[in-house]
């Protein structure tokens, strides 16, 4: 193997548990305010000159390429909106802009900074609207246009292919991300009509996810046979908030959790392991998140009340965790600070057994400097080795 394992096989060990991994792994994600503005820039973070349509631009030098971190994002969202096409712009400022999409859904979107769509109202108040206006909009089959757009979508199936090429020259563990059934329901019904429906109308919620999974199985089989398999899949569901799960145990036991099983059986029948993303405290889910065959999880908020040590002491055997470090660590930028919080958790987990894949409890933020990240790094490539 070398001094060190590349980074495709590392991540394919860790989440195999076959004991040939030699190291903690390493990934992150920055806030698009980072990597599209000149915050680090100015701080001395490399940048390049591309040509596109015969007109030059400098941008920032590949994030995960730079830093040798081990995983790589290739894209693969597609369109999850119930009428294709649709987009409707409401109001819009120099700030923030209001847009109907085509699951009937009014969102406030910040123009120049990332975040959480404020909820402004949505059409789909009933079972009757979802079944007459909705629900015969999204194809139980594959559809290649749907790979191409939706609010989802930040590229182009091109730039997904070529993202793909970039991590296998690389080695790196390639994957493609997507949300999943819980986010779809917030974001087509509304958080107050979900809330009421999870309890007094359970029949919709589970005919609502029939349909979106059916669609998901069918437009994930048609995006690996137009790109190819990547190593894994990437599914964002915040299930929790500061306070703990935004739904009982039960409930996500009998109305979500089922067709998370169903994905992920699916995904593990083309030989992809599934990466499962919750923001907020999700403690009580984790039996359920073991349960349902989710390979690893990301990211753990320490701001929530998440507890890695505790993750690992009782799932190191089933699950590989990535994140857990408290990105306002890093936001102090003081050397001594960072350096004691990156020993500890990366040596914590360590020594707990648990494969681990070192990575803040959520994004890097602008507020973290260029040089107190490459210090964090420096410090976990230290202390990486098992």
């Amino acid at each position: 193997m070398g001094d060190r394992m590349n980074s495709r096989d590392l991540i394919n060990s860790l989440l195999r548990n076959d004991g040939r991994f030699d190291r903690v792994g390493v990934f992150e994600h920055p806030w698009p305010e980072l990597t599209n503005s000149s915050v680090w820039v100015e701080q001395g973070y490399p940048t390049r000159v591309v040509a596109t349509g015969g007109q030059e631009r400098t941008v920032l030098e590949d994030f995960n390429l730079h830093f040798d971190l081990d995983m790589y994002s290739c894209g693969g969202w597609f369109n999850i909106d119930a009428i294709e096409g649709f987009s409707d712009v409401v109001q819009e400022t120099d700030e923030w802009l209001i847009k109907r999409n085509g699951s009937g859904a009014q969102l406030k979107w910040w123009k120049h900074k990332s975040g959480t769509p404020e909820h402004i109202a949505f059409d789909m108040a009933s079972r009757e609207i979802w079944e007459r206006d909705y629900r015969p909009g999204i194809p139980r089959d594959g559809k290649l246009s749907r790979l191409e757009g939706g609010s989802w979508k930040s590229g182009t199936l091109e730039q997904d292919k070529e993202a793909l090429v970039t991590a296998r020259a690389a080695e790196k563990w390639s994957f493609f991300g997507h949300v999943f059934i819980w986010e779809v329901l917030r974001q087509s019904l509304g958080d107050i009509t979900m809330y009421e429906s999870l309890l007094l109308d359970p029949d919709w919620i589970k005919d609502f996810n029939r349909v979106y999974t059916d669609y998901y199985k069918a437009e994930f089989a048609l995006l690996f046979q137009e790109i190819g398999l990547p190593d894994g899949i990437w599914i964002y569901e915040d299930l929790g908030y500061k306070n703990g799960l935004f739904a009982s145990p039960k409930i996500l036991k009998n109305l979500i959790f089922p067709f998370y099983v169903e994905l992920v059986d699916f995904l593990h029948s083309h030989g992809l392991p599934v990466v499962l993303h919750s923001c907020g405290n999700i403690t009580d889910a984790l039996p359920m998140v073991v349960d349902a065959g989710f390979d690893a999880l990301q990211p753990m908020e320490i701001k929530a009340g998440c507890d890695p040590f505790a993750f690992a002491d009782r799932y190191a055997d089933r699950l590989v965790f990535i994140g857990g470090l408290d990105v306002r660590v890093l936001e102090t930028n003081e050397r001594q600070v960072i350096e004691r919080e990156v020993i500890r958790l990366v040596d914590g987990m360590k020594s707990r057994g648990a494969r681990y894949v070192f990575h803040s409890d959520h994004s890097i933020t602008p507020l973290v400097r260029y040089d107190s990240y490459q210090f964090a790094l420096d410090v976990y490539r230290q202390h990486m080795r098992y």
